[in-house]
């Protein structure tokens, strides 16, 4: 079983990063016509590469006829391609276009931009500490997750 402190910093972090998610999105970004959600899933879908959509709606526990309405602005847009798998006809994998690979770059700039603001002020042993952490934290999720596949 989990141990109390673990789950309780992990609650107090969990807020804590959402506070601070919702302070990167209000104050710093621009959505230029398209959803949080909409730019969240473009960023997505441009860092993971081409994904069947079923896969995706997994990964973001989201029903797939949900992603079909979000995509279908962003595909009309020209930003995301959807191609039917030709020997599998259930399969429709998305992509990101150029256009859409720009914009996504766009978008995570800006988001750059935005953390290099929140932590200006920041002291470099902070930072390293932060460092530091995030990596182990990365270290220990990403075990978790591979170990769970």
């Amino acid at each position: 079983m989990v141990r109390k402190e673990l789950v309780n910093l992990l609650e107090k972090n969990i807020i804590l990063f959402g506070k601070l998610s919702e302070r990167l999105h209000r104050d710093q970004i621009r959505f230029d016509g398209y959803s949080r959600q909409q730019v969240q899933f473009l960023v997505r879908l441009h860092i993971s590469g081409k994904t069947r959509l079923k896969d995706l709606a997994a990964r973001e526990f989201i029903p797939a006829p949900n992603l079909c309405t979000m995509f279908r602005k962003l595909e009309r847009d020209g930003l995301v391609l959807r191609v039917v798998d030709d020997s599998d006809r259930r399969n429709t994998w998305y992509s990101v276009s150029e256009t859409g690979a720009s914009v996504a770059n766009k978008f995570i700039d800006m988001f750059h931009c935005a953390v290099a603001e929140v932590f200006k002020n920041i002291g470099k042993e902070d930072e390293n500490e932060l460092i530091n952490a995030f990596k182990s934290i990365n270290t220990i999720f990403l075990k978790m997750e591979s170990e769970n596949a």
